[in-house]
């Protein structure tokens, strides 16, 4: 289940966010794209969705619901989600249809920062998959 903070500090602030859920991958929970796509070839997550799961224009309006709300909050706020929410949730910030999803590519226990230039009708990724802190 994903949430998300509210800042200064985390203590107390937490609220946890159904629609921060990971994506429901259905009839490929537990499969690698590898193990999908030997079926499957042509297979694209941010394009097709799961069978038996979710679809990503599903993903995205649970995404456009978190980051709807989000908008309305003055200062700072963490969100923590899974790699494909993640993923999709970038994607919606900028305000891209959900196949661009794919093209988000972040790595466990990376940092990302997204944020607005000069205003809130102009959001950008300030930092993405940035993994400095990560003691290897």
């Amino acid at each position: 289940m994903g949430f998300i903070q509210r800042t200064p500090g985390f203590e107390g602030n937490a609220l946890v966010e159904p629609d921060l859920v990971e994506w429901d991958y259905g009839k490929y929970e537990g499969l690698t794209r590898d193990q999908i796509i030997r079926t499957r070839p042509d297979w694209e997550l941010f394009r097709d969705g799961c069978p038996g799961g979710e679809a990503p224009e599903r993903v995205a309006s649970r995404v456009d619901r978190v980051i709807r709300d989000i908008r309305r909050i003055e200062g700072d706020v963490l969100v923590f989600s899974g790699e494909h929410v993640l993923r999709m949730f970038c994607a919606r910030w900028l305000g891209l249809v959900p196949e661009a999803g794919r093209c988000f590519a972040i790595r466990p226990a990376s940092l990302s920062s997204l944020g607005y230039e000069h205003n809130t009708s102009r959001p950008v990724i300030r930092f993405w998959d940035d993994r400095r802190h990560v003691i290897a």
